[in-house]
């Protein structure tokens, strides 16, 4: 249960706006809601979350069982006053760990839950970097940079690292009121993204998380499901799939992505939305990307989770391989069509 927290609990008139607004939103007030999330009034009498002053804005947060909604007004006047809905229902203590209090700045100030012990700031492209540590007043945290409101190229990606005594949970901004949950690991039993090995699967694709933005995300996970030695002996590349599961239950998407030894960034070699893979239910994965050698020559690389028995390519490019793994000789452009054979007999296409 959360307590009520901040500096205008008391304020009653500023509660009776929210109240009001939230059951009817006048033609002047800004309502936003995360897909799938209904935006009509409390389902009951809703909980009174927060109520106090965050940077240059009167904020209330409220939860009704099924959503938070947050009314926002500026601290001269009530013109410009803003709605925000967010489904959380459903929500362990994994989830709920905090709700954002506005953004401002380039930065998001985050409400806490009142488990929450320590709040750290950390920037999941640099893992090696440590976490540095966040002010919690009243479990108001100190801003931290936002990585959706950055403009330009993706060169960090911070996250709020949370502390509750016995687990340390990573939660990333994704413009909208709840934070969404990064872990790591196999579909099904992944762990927490905070451990060191988590820290340098996801290094790679941190920036790739601003695919998902504004899309209702509850989690993020990233599966490490093989590697592949390059054919110009320079290493081998990982094979990572990173799965975005939603509120709402649908829509949640997946991509396939690719990353090759001293590489910044991985690159997105396969995407789907509403597909199992890489899910708890059916976490086989197929997916396939050229690539260029040092010294320009061009392949098709393809990889099959650890189930996968063997790759088939066709098309463009034709090849087979008797494991989870294919390399073949390609032309640049060459589009290919990939199959595989699962261990237990079952085919797999290639996730596209």
């Amino acid at each position: 249960m959360w307590p009520a927290r901040g500096d205008l609990t008391g304020d009653s008139a500023l509660l009776r706006r929210a109240l009001a607004v939230w059951a009817r939103p006048g033609e002047t007030v800004r309502v936003s809601a995360t897909p799938g999330t209904a935006s009509g009034g409390p389902a009951g009498p809703p909980q009174l979350l927060y109520a106090g002053t965050v940077d240059a804005a009167r904020v209330v947060i409220l939860y009704d069982g099924l959503r938070i909604a947050r009314y926002a007004e500026p601290k001269e006047g009530t013109q410009g006053a803003a709605l925000d809905f967010a489904r959380v229902d459903g929500a362990g203590r994994a989830e709920a760990g905090a709700v954002v209090l506005g953004r401002a700045d380039g930065n998001v100030r985050y409400l806490t839950a009142p488990w929450v012990k320590e709040a750290d700031e950390r920037d999941l492209m640099k893992p090696g970097a440590g976490a540095m540590d966040l002010t919690l007043t009243d479990g108001v945290t100190a801003p931290l940079a936002s990585p959706v409101l950055r403009s330009g190229a993706c060169t960090s990606w911070n996250v709020l690292q949370l502390t509750d005594g016995t687990r340390t949970r990573l939660l990333t901004d994704l413009g909208e009121l709840v934070p969404a949950r990064l872990t790591a690991g196999r579909p099904g039993s992944p762990g927490e993204a905070s451990g060191a090995k988590a820290l340098r699967t996801w290094e790679p694709f941190a920036c790739s998380l601003g695919t998902v933005r504004s899309a209702g995300v509850r989690s993020v996970n990233a599966w490490g499901f093989n590697e592949q030695p390059l054919p110009d002996a320079s290493g081998s590349a990982a094979w990572v799939c990173t799965r975005a599961e939603t509120w709402r239950g649908g829509g949640a998407r997946v991509l396939a992505q690719f990353h090759t030894p001293g590489g910044t960034y991985g690159a997105v070699a396969a995407k789907a939305e509403n597909v199992p893979a890489c899910g708890a239910r059916e976490p086989q994965v197929l997916a396939g990307v050229l690539w260029k050698s040092k010294a320009g020559d061009w392949y098709l690389l393809a990889a099959g989770s650890r189930e996968t028995a063997s790759v088939r390519a066709t098309g463009g490019v034709a090849g087979s391989s008797q494991t989870s793994l294919l390399t073949v000789p390609a032309e640049r452009g060459a589009r290919a069509e990939l199959k595989g054979t699962l261990r237990d007999g079952r085919s797999i296409g290639g996730l596209r």
